[in-house]
């Protein structure tokens, strides 16, 4: 008689970069309890890049953003109702910490683990979890993302489960021809963002085609303006984000602001440099070929000055420098 599947809840709502930083956690938890089925709920802008991954059993949508825009008491409603009436869980986990995250996780059936008052970025969300983990907010979110769910999951953690991983979201295309490279110019915030004109300068000194990634009408503008000026800039065409990954996982390397698509390359084990002004190396997790170039200005993990441009104060000559290390 074949043993009962164990239900698992993963809870990781947004944002892009996040989830993409967490779903290594799919395999780890299939190393150890292969016949496990895992839910992920997400924020419905995001399920496209989850969507038909063979080691998720379902992928639910959340649609918080456009309850927020629309204020539709009607959603709201049915909402919770799908949330309610899922089938009971063995284990459901809050890998955000936040109250949003942990309201949508409190309304399935089952016992919520989630980060402790003082690891979970707001405290108040460990009032709805029955078990708590404490891990340090400073540490790598990547870490973070994986000790939460495998103590949750009683599976010890090494730093093996993800140095060793294989690529986390499968590879469906062909390779391309040509040697490429990958250049992420937009991010959530302005301050997060390379200059253009220092993007325009790094493009010239790199060895290959600089591919430029956009993901709005601002992003596509200033794409426009790269590849105007400079004579090794292409701009791409707009993505999905199951193109996004594939796109990234065939490029020789990525470089990138501290946003989502710069960290598929980690994820798909494609070599990458991440640039940081108002954030650190905190967010990724650096290895032989992913690194990432901090500016000079200090970082309170804590209070984050949105209103710090330094990376504007990263020279371009570094990064280019930095990359064909990479590239040889």
């Amino acid at each position: 008689m074949q043993p009962i599947p164990p239900r698992i809840a993963i809870v990781r709502l947004s944002a892009l970069g996040d989830i993409i930083n967490t779903a290594v956690v799919l395999q780890i938890i299939h190393s150890y309890t292969p016949n496990a089925l895992i839910d992920w709920f997400v924020e419905e802008a995001f399920a496209p890049i989850l969507a038909n991954h063979p080691l998720l059993h379902e992928v639910i949508p959340i649609p918080l953003k456009r309850l927020k825009k629309t204020k539709s008491f009607s959603l709201l409603k049915e909402m919770i109702h799908t949330l309610k009436s899922r089938e009971p869980y063995d284990h459901i986990i809050d890998a955000q910490g936040l109250l949003k995250s942990a309201i949508i996780a409190s309304l399935l059936k089952g016992k919520v683990h989630g980060f402790d008052r003082k690891s979970a970025r707001e405290g108040l969300a460990a009032l709805f979890y029955n078990s708590t983990s404490s891990i340090p907010y400073e540490i790598s979110v990547i870490r973070r993302n994986v000790m939460v769910i495998t103590e949750a999951l009683s599976i010890p953690f090494s730093e093996e489960l993800i140095s060793n991983k294989a690529p986390v979201f499968p590879i469906i295309t062909t390779p391309l021809k040509n040697k490429k490279i990958a250049v992420v110019i937009g991010a959530s915030w302005k301050s997060k963002c390379y200059p253009k004109e220092q993007f325009a300068t790094l493009c010239n000194l790199l060895p290959y085609p600089c591919h430029l990634i956009w993901g709005s009408e601002t992003e596509y503008n200033d794409a426009l303006w790269i590849q105007e000026h400079s004579t090794n800039a292409i701009v791409t065409p707009k993505m999905s984000l199951t193109e996004l990954v594939q796109f990234i996982s065939h490029c020789d390397l990525t470089i990138g602001n501290d946003t989502g698509p710069t960290h598929i390359a980690w994820a798909m084990n494609r070599m990458s440099i991440t640039l940081f002004g108002p954030t650190n190396e905190r967010m990724i997790y650096p290895t032989e070929i992913n690194i990432g170039i901090k500016s000079p200005s200090p970082v309170d993990i804590f209070h984050i000055n949105r209103n710090d441009f330094s990376i504007a104060q990263i020279d371009s000559y570094l990064i280019a420098t930095k990359a064909k290390e990479l590239l040889a």
